[in-house]
């Protein structure tokens, strides 16, 4: 037993060493060479059938008109296939499968049923002051902190959307890693989503704090904030656990707007607060698109 869990830990120890910064950059070139317009559709249709991808929806069907990678990874979907729902104060942020969703508990959230990381470690500090991490971002008693982890596979659509009318008042980005997101990985690694990569957008909504946090994976270099020109994701050098702070004075956004993209797959977290007596229309595992609701009050 002491030996197979010996050499579990090597195997965390040497995926956890992986050079994926320096990969997910290799990536991200190969992502902007054009593709000769003969070689667009068999390279694209064998990527269609191999990660289910639905073309129907896609704004541009024509495989020959995607001049790269990168422009068929980002592709846009036609306005009607994504209806926002009217009747739930949140919806999904993207397409996707739901990896786990709840109260936060103790200032830890589960990244994976029965794997935790730690909610300070994942946000980074804040202004207010307070025993516990999680009521710093509490307005009210009568509230409580809840989560919904949203997984992108390499097939879904990668933008991601405003899941409410919101206000963004900071983004937090942390350099870090870029290991696989995948549920399998995300089983073993602790704290993964607080060792990648991402990019946290936190304001406020009609209830108090809310945040939405894009993280970074293998291969998915680059995450793009529509509104933050001055975002640049997986850089050559960074400080471990450094973070870097953007302010703005008032950034509105409506529930289904556009907020941004991944090259590839990759996972959205996010963190509010509600009253307590809100509830999640969701069982875990899941599929989901952009627009369908996740809870109500």
């Amino acid at each position: 037993m002491f030996l197979l869990f010996s050499c579990f830990l090597l195997q965390v120890t040497l995926y956890c060493s992986f050079p994926t910064r320096l990969l997910s950059r290799a990536w991200g070139r190969l992502n902007r060479v054009e593709v000769p317009t003969w070689l667009r559709k068999p390279l694209f249709s064998a990527y269609i059938w191999t990660f289910g991808v639905n073309m129907q929806e896609a704004a541009v069907e024509d495989l020959h008109l995607y001049r790269n990678l990168g422009e068929f990874f980002c592709r846009r979907l036609k306005p009607a296939v994504r209806p926002v729902c009217t009747s739930s104060c949140l919806t999904s942020p993207a397409d996707g499968r739901i990896l786990h969703f709840g109260q936060v508990k103790n200032s830890e959230v589960e990244q994976v049923k029965g794997v935790t990381y730690s909610l300070e470690n994942f946000l980074g500090p804040q202004t207010h002051s307070s025993p516990s991490f999680r009521d710093r971002l509490l307005s009210s008693p009568d509230h409580d902190l809840f989560h919904v982890v949203v997984y992108l596979a390499p097939g879904d659509y990668h933008c991601f959307h405003s899941p409410t009318d919101w206000r963004v008042e900071l983004r937090r980005h942390f350099p870090g890693s870029l290991m696989s997101v995948n549920p399998g990985v995300a089983r073993w690694v602790k704290d993964l989503f607080c060792l990648n990569e991402r990019v946290s957008l936190s304001g406020q909504w009609q209830h108090g704090f809310f945040s939405l946090t894009a993280v970074g994976a293998t291969n998915v270099g680059s995450i793009r904030v529509y509104f933050d020109q001055e975002l640049v994701t997986n850089a050559p050098r960074y400080m471990k656990g450094s973070f870097h702070d953007r302010s703005y004075v008032a950034d509105d956004n409506e529930k289904g707007e556009a907020l941004g993209e991944f090259n590839l797959g990759s996972t959205i977290v996010l963190l509010f607060e509600a009253p307590k007596d809100f509830s999640f229309d969701l069982t875990p595992g899941q599929r989901i698109r952009v627009g369908e609701g996740l809870g109500q009050l």
